[in-house]
């Protein structure tokens, strides 16, 4: 079986923020030379951006590792009227403060959703899905999906409110990773479950809720409602990388199948006996894809 049991993780080498074009402030975090090749990083639920992935590999591999703060989360203000494209446009605003014309771009879990946003807008120049989350409000994944699930997705698009509102009333960091690790299967609570990973994971979701839950909240209502993405606009090179054992319930019900069968330039790569924790069990393969360079 491919995961490690210790994953390198160490504090941004850098933090810092821009103000939009709309007045809101948006945070990031970087590791590496900052000459080195971009690669934007769209995190988890919850998550602000300061638990990067393949840190041990940035200066091999001569990556720039950006993870921006999603808006409502970590030191990113909030944005009332958030959706998948609004993050993309606030996104490529970022890009174009930092002088990057296209980037490379890895996306976890409910990251995914807006990384696809970002690459219809014609602004990635390669792109990996790393156990992300679907379009579940999909009917091929009716009888694939937990009841709650399903529930949520239909109160997402019917009752955005009352959604909103239903999560902030019980969100919290602490209970959140106490559910994710709950619901991880045994490969992923290996890495999610040990030091120093579970601190580093545990105070990105502490500091991505530092304002309250509301911005992972509006994050799940865009995530989880219906998609205002044009997936036939994609056309960068894509790879989609998901785990057999994994156990989440909101990450692709068939492990990105449909998935890469609505985006035309998408390669698959399934791994029956890993689990969602790719990210940084494979981070050096799916580094090195994204700077073009060959997988080992």
């Amino acid at each position: 079986m491919h995961f490690l049991p210790n994953v390198a993780v160490r504090r941004p080498d850098r933090s810092k923020s821009h103000v939009l074009s709309s007045g809101r402030m948006l945070a990031w975090s970087e590791w590496g030379e900052e000459a080195a090749i971009p690669v934007l990083f769209l995190t988890g639920a919850g998550m602000a951006g300061t638990l990067g992935f393949g840190i041990d590999h940035l200066q091999e591999l001569n990556v720039r590792l950006i993870a921006p703060d999603r808006p409502g989360l970590g030191q990113s203000d909030p944005d009332p009227d958030k959706t998948l494209s609004s993050v993309a446009d606030d996104v490529i605003e970022l890009l174009g403060h930092l002088q990057v014309q296209e980037a490379a771009v890895a996306a976890f879990s409910q990251g995914a959703p807006f990384a696809l946003a970002l690459a219809a807008k014609g602004v990635v120049s390669r792109l990996a899905i790393v156990s992300g989350q679907d379009d579940l409000a999909k009917k091929v994944f009716d009888q694939l999906l937990p009841e709650q699930v399903r529930q949520m997705t239909r109160q997402a698009a019917s009752d955005p409110e009352g959604f909103l509102a239903m999560l902030e009333g019980f969100a919290e960091p602490d209970g959140f990773f106490e559910l994710v690790l709950s619901m991880s299967s045994e490969p992923d609570r290996s890495v999610y479950g040990q030091e120093p990973f579970r601190s580093a994971y545990k105070l990105a979701l502490a500091e991505g809720f530092r304002q309250g839950p509301g911005g992972y909240a509006r994050d799940t209502l865009a995530a989880l409602g219906p998609w205002d993405i044009n997936l036939a606009a994609i056309n960068c090179p894509m790879t989609l990388w998901y785990g057999g054992k994994d156990a989440s319930p909101v990450h692709s019900p068939d492990f990105g199948a449909s998935l890469a069968q609505c985006l035309k330039t998408a390669e698959r790569r399934f791994f029956p006996e890993e689990g969602g924790a790719l990210l940084w069990t494979r981070a050096r393969d799916i580094l090195r894809e994204l700077v073009g360079k060959e997988v080992l």
